[in-house]
């Protein structure tokens, strides 16, 4: 079958789908799931989240400029749709979810104790951009579970199970294919 054209859009897919975390002074806090996201730069560290404005966090967080990124697990699957379909306006998302707040190092949002990775963020630009508003943003800190560290400090993400977001679907990852930079490396050679 040939391929067919279809209008633009977007068919960038898998992607992370991440719980993103945010609170006013003195309010509850609340969790929105994000799937348009990224890596922007490594030094400095610095990612994006794009947000529709009609969100009940875009205010909050184009006020405070501050939010956790949360990566998600086959476990946080669940908590991470309820709170893509469901509003922090009517909702108490951590309460309702038995989630748990994990304090930030350096802002006022907190990170969910239950997720493998919380990254601290503060924002740098806010890019209008049409149906979404694009938050770049500064990594402050990194926060991970100990629990999926080797005994040399080596960090194991794939062992939390994490999930990915494609096409209005959830899915595990799969396999490892090969490492970077495999397709380059030499075979050892064998000594005779």
């Amino acid at each position: 079958m040939e391929k067919q054209i279809w209008k633009a859009g977007n068919m960038l897919y898998p992607l992370p789908a991440v719980m993103v975390s945010c609170r006013r002074e003195g309010e509850k806090p609340n969790i929105l799931t994000v799937a348009w996201t990224g890596t922007v730069c490594t030094n400095p560290a610095m990612l994006f989240i794009s947000v529709r404005p009609e969100r009940y966090s875009y205010a909050i967080l184009k006020e405070t400029g501050e939010f956790v990124v949360n990566l998600t697990t086959e476990e946080l699957a669940r908590a991470a749709d309820f709170c893509g379909v469901r509003s922090g306006k009517d909702t108490d998302k951590f309460k309702t979810l038995h989630l748990t707040e994990e304090p930030s190092q350096f802002i006022g949002a907190p990170g969910i104790k239950e997720s493998p990775v919380n990254i601290e963020c503060k924002t740098t630009q806010v890019l209008e951009l049409g149906s979404h508003h694009m938050f770049l943003a500064k990594v402050l800190a990194v926060h991970i579970d100990g629990t999926y560290l080797d005994e040399n400090g080596k960090f194991h993400l794939s062992e939390s199970r994490p999930i990915a977001y494609s096409h209005g679907e959830y899915h595990a990852l799969g396999r490892i294919l090969g490492t970077f930079g495999y397709s380059v490396k030499k075979e050892s050679r064998k000594k005779k």
